[in-house]
């Protein structure tokens, strides 16, 4: 299966695209330099591949390489930040409280 991830600012999401569709997006608010992403979804054929991870990986890099702090207001990017520690230091340390990261 052949994947690719972009952005997509106009519609204020990240896709990911398999095998030339559609396959998932994790939605955004962009503001006074904080990215909140508000929901991820990977439509149900393409569950338990990996997509999510992969969508929300390249979301979060381009977060840093913007220099834009996260809040991770969407449930499955707070659980991916706490399982990948080294992800941790883009939410601001005044907010990781708010979401429940150490």
């Amino acid at each position: 299966m052949h994947t690719s991830v972009a952005d997509r600012p106009e519609r204020h999401r990240f896709e990911i695209v398999a095998d030339g569709q559609l396959a998932g997006s994790a939605h955004y608010e962009l503001r006074d330099g904080e990215i909140t992403f508000t929901h991820t979804e990977v439509d149900r054929a393409y569950e338990g591949r990996g997509l999510a991870s992969a969508l929300v990986r390249y979301a979060l890099d381009s977060a840093r390489q913007r220099g834009l702090g996260v809040l991770p207001a969407c449930p499955y990017v707070r659980a991916w930040l706490g399982k990948h520690e080294d992800y941790l230091s883009l939410v601001p340390q005044a907010a990781r409280g708010e979401y429940g990261l150490a």
